[in-house]
């Protein structure tokens, strides 16, 4: 692989996709998860255990909880996302580890602070409609390099598209770069986010988009 995304859903866009166990989402981004592109279940003989990542459960909870089930002694999501993504960035020395792979995943995460970033630019979550490329704008600016923002597309009878996903690309070398594919490059990522019959989509920089503070 040759580049990791390190993904942040919007908690309630995910809630409003799959109604099941979603009780009072967070109300801030949270982690989806750190992905190498091209790869997928890597090494499936090394298991997921949670005791290796004991020390970083708290900020685990807080800042990567599982929005689907609302437990917290569920780590489901974690093994998910270790089985399937994990085992494949631990090629690399810096994540060849849970602890790391996870820890890191945490540090890159305070380190783009993508909810203060939003926040200092105005952009909060409520009824209002924002404009997709102001949204891109913020972000470019603040970063210097274009994420790949994912929305869910109007429902019948919607004008306006839901903010969902913001994915920050990083190189090996875990320096920010440009999210935005090659031509000819596959992008591995939009299995991944088919929940339940909803699918997220990179957003129409045309339609309004909606940025919601709670379940509908």
């Amino acid at each position: 692989w040759k580049k990791l995304y390190l993904a942040h859903h919007w908690p309630v866009t995910v809630c409003k996709m799959v109604a099941n166990d979603c009780h009072d989402p967070p109300k801030y981004w949270t982690i989806h998860g750190l992905w190498p592109d091209r790869a997928e279940d890597c090494n499936r003989t090394w298991h997921f255990n949670v005791t290796e990542i004991k020390d970083l459960l708290s900020d685990m909870r807080h800042y990567w909880p599982d929005v689907l089930h609302s437990s917290l002694n569920r780590t489901q999501f974690w093994k998910h996302e270790w089985d399937k993504h994990g085992t494949c960035a631990a090629t690399i020395e810096i994540l060849n580890s849970q602890k790391k792979y996870f820890g890191k995943a945490l540090e890159l995460y305070q380190h783009v602070d993508l909810n203060g970033c939003l926040l200092k630019a105005g952009i909060k979550p409520g009824s209002s409609y924002y404009k997709m490329t102001d949204i891109k704008e913020v972000l470019t600016r603040f970063y210097g390099v274009t994420p790949k923002i994912q929305c869910l597309p109007p429902e019948e009878g919607e004008e306006a598209q839901t903010i969902g996903q913001i994915e920050f690309c990083f190189t090996k070398e875990l320096q920010l770069i440009n999210c935005m594919a090659l031509k000819g490059e596959s992008n591995p990522m939009q299995a991944h986010l088919r929940l339940g019959t909803e699918e997220l989509s990179v957003c129409n920089d045309t339609l309004p988009t909606y940025y919601p503070s709670e379940v509908q």
